[in-house]
């Protein structure tokens, strides 16, 4: 799977190639490229089965099974593979799309052309949401074609990391519509025609003029600037429309002004023409600062005289870690206010908090309650296989307990629980029966419609619509990490490596260009998190619930990358995890109150969507479920829930109140896990007395929870100002101590340097090292 050898600890910086056309024709084989060799998927003697080292994939889909939809809309020169999960992904699925949030933007492809929207000003709070989303009406505007009244369809015509570009009508007559993340502009170009523009209500005009190529208007309370070609002029057709009359050079861009002023409306007229044709991400991690830079680049074709670049406006993780030169100019958004800057790029740096394979065991640990529920945790077997999301989570929570049973030195049941692990996955990595048949169950299908891997059985949608990869192969990653500690061979190419690096590239594919997997499929490079929901097909737009299991992927990436001398495997997630981390903090915990609506009065929303937040799930109004969704599963990636106690206290203290009191009607263990981040003494009182007779949630374990809070009461609670040279790392406090962890999965000793000067070697083959010093004065 990953090469064996090359720089250990290198810093990687990731060249991206622009804009996503792809013109590549499927084959019949699957060829991957992994580290900086190739994989070819081998001929097999059984056409539906395609080989790639010891394991198979099906080529045809098992008998019985749901696929994805086999119309995609896009236009005939982009060719698979297709981006699903992404922000604008309803385009893709129907003729004309659901409402998208590209932010401050709203937008959705309609019969009459592209209807646009601000939902900023008319944020509603409730006592369960945030809501921001575009109405059912005809409201602000929409962006037409003179010479077309209806189109039938609009289609995908290119797109890049956070732009989009959406085709009306055909090459001939119609109109591309370019519109991106955090971008006010909306680009067009005309074939046969001009701009039509259609008003809620009759415009008010307050800056140049219908007689000029440029006019700033309000319309709803909005303000937004209309820019024709230079040379062309306004006609009002009624009160409510307006057409564009252009000789030639038939462009149009329509802008979001944040203000009602003759200053905004002279910035934005120097990049009204200034188009955007492409987007690209780069991320690098710097080991030594254990920092995640990312650069975020615009490509631009200046028209009409326009300046070069653009203008962008920054969620809150975003202007909160650049040194960007911020503008005085803002927007209001249901992630919080959005800031203005121009230019080509902007970068942002965040920091990495460190992973752990497992929470240490130490001295509170009693070793012989810790076999005695591993005893008891590992009796319960799965027997028959499920689906994708409920055994990957089985494959998670015997992970845990094979980390946990090392770490106890209770060797035969570490053995006995790898092997399960093992052999479940090898059976996933299989696609046919021992007499060479394809198998109807417990194997994954290569889609080359979409570019996807679907396993079988699906749930939730994972087959239909592409839902939820990340959270359900997350858990299979995570389990295969765990096998990769001990035997990193079990992942080289002539192995199972093959099907774990389609597993990843499914998720997360870091090649742009990839002839069979779409760029970072679950992952929102702007947005900085992971949408969970394949078609978006949603008046609120994309969506995500359990932030917490897009992280537990992302830690997977990070120990199988570590394992496998892989950095750029490891580099990935670290990035990815980094990312999402900040992004969780600033929209799903708000841990700086600084995000949300006074009014608002929850400490978490269960719910991220496009459009809105929500306090709830998709399958239980419980308050137990609405906090727990964005905490399970409890790893040792799972840390960074702590990484602000005070805000634990706080959303603690909060269920507390919502419940009349710390009784809880469901997952008990989960709560008294992120209890402990804060307050472990509490933690292991509500533990203890339930005297073992608790049934942990599903994911979880008696040993995992008995574990985890006496390891949190023996170190402290995670403390941030401490980071390390090394990805593996954790440092604590307690009182007047802190403690240093860190895992080595390498062949060599490792010294890990701490930014406090600490330092600590570690043996080599996933070996620990603990340091415990009195806290330094800072």
């Amino acid at each position: 799977m990953i090469p064996r050898s090359g720089p250990h600890g290198a810093l990687i910086n990731r060249s991206m190639l622009p804009v996503k056309l792809v013109s590549a024709v499927l084959v019949q084989f699957v060829v991957l490229v992994i580290g900086s060799s190739v994989l070819a998927g081998e001929a097999s003697a059984i056409p539906s089965i395609g080989r790639v080292g010891t394991g198979s994939y099906a080529r045809v889909a098992p008998t019985g099974a749901r696929r994805p939809p086999e119309t995609i809309y896009a236009v005939d020169t982009l060719c698979p593979p297709f981006p699903t999960n992404q922000w604008w992904s309803s385009v893709l699925w129907t003729p004309l799309s659901d409402a998208h949030y590209p932010h401050p933007l709203a937008v959705r492809a309609e019969r009459t052309g592209l209807r646009v929207f601000y939902p900023g000003p008319q944020i509603i709070v409730t006592s369960r949401s945030i809501l921001a989303s575009m109405p059912g009406g005809s409201e602000d505007l929409t962006i037409g074609h003179s010479h077309i009244r209806s189109f039938d369809e609009a289609r995908v015509e290119t797109y890049s990391d956070w732009f989009v570009t959406v085709r009306f009508g055909d090459f001939k007559t119609g109109m591309s519509l370019t519109y991106g993340h955090g971008s006010p502009f909306v680009y067009a170009q005309y074939r046969g025609g001009t701009a039509r523009i259609v008003f809620a209500r009759k415009p008010e005009i307050w800056a140049g003029s219908p007689a000029e190529h440029a006019v700033a208007i309000t319309v709803n309370g909005k303000h937004y600037a209309l820019f024709g070609p230079r040379g062309s002029k306004w006609i009002a057709v009624d009160d409510s429309t307006w057409v564009n009359l252009a000789s030639e050079s038939p462009v149009f861009s329509l802008a979001l002004l944040p203000e009602k002023s003759e200053k905004a409306f002279a910035l934005f007229s120097r990049y009204a023409h200034s188009r955007v044709i492409g987007t690209e991400v780069r991320w690098q991690y710097d080991p030594a600062t254990s920092s995640v830079v990312t650069t975020f680049n615009y490509k631009t074709v200046e028209y009409e005289g326009s300046s070069p670049g653009t203008l962008f406006a920054l969620y809150p993780h975003q202007w909160k870690n650049t040194d960007v030169k911020i503008l005085p100019y803002e927007y209001a958004s249901v992630r919080g206010t959005m800031k203005l800057a121009e230019g080509q790029s902007f970068t942002t740096r965040m920091t990495f908090p460190g992973v752990l394979p497992v929470l240490p065991a130490t001295p509170s640990w009693n070793r012989t309650i810790v076999d005695r529920y591993l005893e008891e945790d590992c009796t319960k077997t799965r027997g028959t296989t499920g689906d994708t999301y409920w055994e990957g989570k089985w494959l998670g929570r015997q992970a845990t307990l094979a980390a946990l049973a090392t770490e106890n030195g209770n060797r035969a049941v570490q053995q006995k629980v790898l092997r399960q692990i093992q052999q479940r996955l090898e059976d996933w990595f299989t696609a046919a029966e021992e007499g060479g048949r394809l198998k109807s169950s417990r194997l994954f299908y290569y889609d080359g419609r979409w570019g996807t891997l679907i396993g079988y059985p699906a749930a939730y949608g994972s087959d239909t619509e592409l839902n939820d990869h990340h959270f359900h192969y997350g858990y299979f990653l995570r389990a295969a990490a765990e096998i990769v500690r001990y035997d990193p061979s079990w992942a080289d190419a002539s192995r199972w490596g093959g099907l774990l690096q389609m597993m990843i590239d499914d998720i997360a594919c870091r090649r742009r260009g990839d002839s069979h997997f779409p760029f970072l499929r679950c992952f929102d490079v702007y947005a900085g998190h992971s949408w969970a929901s394949g078609h978006a097909r949603f008046a609120d737009g994309n969506n995500q619930e359990s932030s917490s299991e897009a992280m537990n992927a992302w830690c997977a990436l990070i120990l199988l990358g570590e394992a496998t001398y892989d950095t750029a495997l490891r580099d990935l997630g670290v990035y990815l995890y980094t990312s999402e981390l900040y992004a969780i903090n600033e929209y799903w915990f708000d841990v700086s109150s600084e995000n949300r609506p006074r009014s608002f009065d929850k400490p978490v929303v269960g719910i991220i969507w496009g459009g809105k937040a929500d306090y709830a799930t998709w399958f239980s109004p419980r308050p137990e479920a609405i906090h727990g969704i964005n905490w399970l599963p409890f790893h040792g990636g799972a840390l960074y829930l702590g990484l602000y106690p005070e805000y634990v206290h706080r959303n603690y203290e909060a269920l507390v109140a919502h419940k009349g009191g710390p009784n809880w009607d469901q997952w008990a263990d989960l709560i008294w896990m992120y209890r402990a981040l804060d307050d472990p003494q509490d933690a292991l009182r509500q533990f203890s007395a339930a005297a073992g007779g608790f049934q942990p949630e599903s994911g979880n374990s008696k040993t995992n929870t008995y574990c985890w809070i006496h390891s949190l009461l023996d170190m402290g609670r995670v403390d941030r100002s401490v980071t390390a040279d090394h990805p593996l790392y954790a440092v604590f406090r307690r009182g007047e101590h802190r403690t240093y962890v860190a895992f080595n999965l390498r062949t060599v000793p490792v010294t890990v340097h701490f930014s406090d000067g600490t330092q600590i070697t570690v043996p080599p083959g996933s070996r620990i090292a603990i340091q415990r010093v009195t806290k330094r004065s800072p």
